[in-house]
């Protein structure tokens, strides 16, 4: 199974307004070392000494101010110190599992939660632990709907910090728990061979950018990193480096001080949270307040004149640099815009990392995949939480809105179909002409999976439609009159009825014994088409049918018997018409003479099913789904 890569296809908080002279210099506000997301900072934990007499005036005044705004502060943000503590008795996670240091874990922007890689479905791509660059929301947070991940340029004090934390984490897993590592032996050729993993910038061609870390080691001496000269009497040539700060969880992006700092807009991270975007306000006031005193000690010591730049606590010296955040846009119930299509003979299965698959941690702990095949068994079919029409299962000439409830066709003939599909019952969904021009056309109905998408609906087996010009109804290409035609403005009904097989397997396929593909940052399982199979295994199944409604009026039984089968709502669009659907809950006409189930309930359905045949697959081959048996 070979790796394939595919090339084509009502007290508020107010903010303190920051005097320009001092935040040109601290571009970014800081939580103090140690500091967590819900720390109210009052004041630096040092003392000020050998200043002059005007400048420790002002540095009380400052500490007077910075305590009557965290009294300020802890009053008006109390609320959401409580809803932070109530997120943290939440669990991490969608699995609900504790925090493994051993693996990649994401810090979500909005619910300050951190999730697994594993348990996330976006494709992260590389990456290492104890990141600081990126920006992340889990699919709770996101207007999506699915996660959004945004991988940024890591500075070089970004890039030291993951990297001793990593040397520090690894320390520990072979009994050693160190604190200090070799610039020369260990932090610079660790970071020589993660480049890729801790940051977009482009690899340097020279090794000048050794000297590099070297002055942002010694930059940040004090206020970030500790030092350990090298020892006369030893070996050692090269100064040993550790973490001021040995508390490995807090290393994390600092969204707050992005959203300070104009990277990253508050609504960005909040979603329209007020009590978060209150916590972030809070926040501010009390951190400016620190950077303050911070900046007129280090003035009393070196001068009035002298000005340093405050790293930020595990978040490095970032320069304000334009669009350099954002996330990639999705459509608004996302599937990935760029995205295979199915055709010449393969199916494409957006795929997802399976939190329950065996041996699923190892596999996020091993750095030997690169370049390997990845077990399709640690992964799981994406089931989309809403019905909508496909991105990828329809001609690509077709164009879908971005809520993917509505779709204009081009030119000749083409099909798009519906991301659920039904088997058994009786369900229901409507879809509205919204322009019709007088040489365009349109058919409705149902069709099973391997309908040709390049011809109208009803040209083969697996597809049965009523078209809008004389109100024919087709199938395998044979047209009869069937009722008066439809044309813009008006609003159709579909209804199929199929009938329970005593003995019929209703259960889907598993795709977890296929190969995945990776297409643009996302995998997908790659399934060959077995049309020549299917239509032999065509059998019609007495009493299923297919009923038609116009405007809410039942123009009859389009179809008897039809196939048994897995049956998706589906259109074939001639030229620039364009329909708009609705899978329910809410139906414009809503049949009263049967009882039926709307198409939206198809999608929690579904999920159910999916993870019936996925438990299944893995029960049923349990103790053979082995690591080293893919080469590790």
């Amino acid at each position: 199974m070979a790796d394939y890569i595919l090339e084509n296809s009502e007290d508020k908080p107010v903010l303190v307004s920051e005097p320009t002279e001092i935040m040109d210099e601290l571009s970014e506000d800081v939580l103090p070392i140690g500091a967590d997301e819900t720390t109210i900072v009052s004041r630096p934990a040092f003392k000020v000494t050998d200043i002059s007499e005007d400048v420790q005036a002002e540095a009380n005044e400052c500490r007077s101010l910075s305590d009557a705004g965290e009294a300020k502060s802890h009053e008006l943000s109390s609320v959401l110190l409580n809803a932070g503590k109530t997120t943290e008795r939440e669990g991490n996670c969608y699995c609900g599992k504790d925090r493994n240091m051993n693996i990649v874990e994401l810090f979500c922007a909005t619910c300050l939660r951190w999730f697994h890689e594993s348990c996330i479905s976006y494709q992260l791509g590389k990456l290492v632990p104890f990141m600081m660059n990126y920006v992340f929301l889990c699919k709770n947070c996101s207007p999506t709907g699915l996660e959004s991940f945004k991988k940024n340029q890591a500075q070089f004090t970004q890039m030291c910090i993951t990297t001793i934390a990593n040397l520090m984490q690894n320390s520990t897993k072979e009994g050693t728990s160190r604190q200090y590592f070799s610039r020369d032996r260990e932090i610079v050729p660790y970071i020589d061979s993660h480049w890729e993993y801790l940051t977009t910038m482009p690899r340097r061609v020279t090794q000048s950018w050794h000297s590099t870390i070297q002055k942002t080691l010694m930059k940040e001496k004090g206020l970030i990193f500790v030092c350990q000269e090298p020892v006369p009497e030893t070996m050692a040539s090269d100064c040993m480096f550790g973490l001021l700060s040995l508390e490995l969880v807090n290393i994390r992006p600092n969204y707050e001080a992005m959203v300070r700092a104009g990277h990253l807009k508050q609504t960005d991270t909040t979603g329209g949270n007020s009590k978060i975007a209150r916590h972030l306000t809070c926040i501010s006031l009390d951190v400016y307040l620190t950077s303050m005193i911070l900046f007129l000690s280090v003035a009393g010591i070196r001068g009035r004149g002298y000005k340093r730049r405050v790293p930020e606590q595990f978040g490095g010296n970032q320069r304000k640099t334009r669009n350099d955040l954002g996330t990639p846009k999705l459509p608004a119930h996302g599937y990935p815009l760029d995205h295979p299509f199915n055709k010449d003979g393969y199916r494409y299965i957006l795929a997802e990392p399976d939190p329950h698959a065996p041996f699923r941690q190892e596999f996020d702990e091993s750095s030997d995949w690169a370049g390997k095949p990845i077990p399709g068994w640690l992964y799981r079919k994406l089931n989309p939480s809403q019905v909508l029409l496909t991105l990828h299962d329809r001609a690509p000439q077709i164009k879908v809105t971005e809520d993917r409830m509505a779709a204009t066709g081009e030119k000749g003939y083409c099909t798009i179909r519906a991301t659920h599909y039904v088997n058994r019952g009786t369900w229901y969904w409507e879809c509205t002409i919204e322009e019709m021009p007088e040489s365009a056309a349109t058919r409705i109905g149902f069709a099973q999976a391997y309908g040709n998408l390049q011809a109208p609906l009803g040209y083969d087996k697996f597809g049965y439609s009523w078209r809008s010009r004389k109100g024919t109804v087709f199938h395998e290409s044979m047209g009869k009159h069937f009722s008066q035609g439809y044309c813009e403005g008006d609003t159709l009904g579909i209804l199929i009825e199929l009938p329970d097989i005593p003995s019929g397997n209703y259960i889907p396929p598993t795709y977890k014994d296929k190969p995945l593909v990776k297409f643009k940052s996302h995998l997908y399982y790659e399934d060959r088409d077995e049309v020549q199979e299917e239509l032999r295994n065509l059998k019609p199944l007495k009493g299923a049918k297919i009923d038609f409604y116009k405007n809410g009026i039942h123009q009859g039984t389009g179809f008897q018997d039809i196939y048994a089968g897995n049956y998706f709502p589906a259109l074939s669009l001639f030229k620039n018409v364009t329909v708009s659907v609705n899978f329910g809950p809410n139906f414009k006409f809503a049949p009263k003479d049967v009882a039926f189930r709307g198409m939206h309930e198809r999608a929690e359905e579904s999920i159910a099913e999916q993870a019936m045949a996925d438990m299944l697959y893995l029960t049923e081959n349990e103790g053979r789904l082995r690591l080293d048996n893919f080469g590790m």
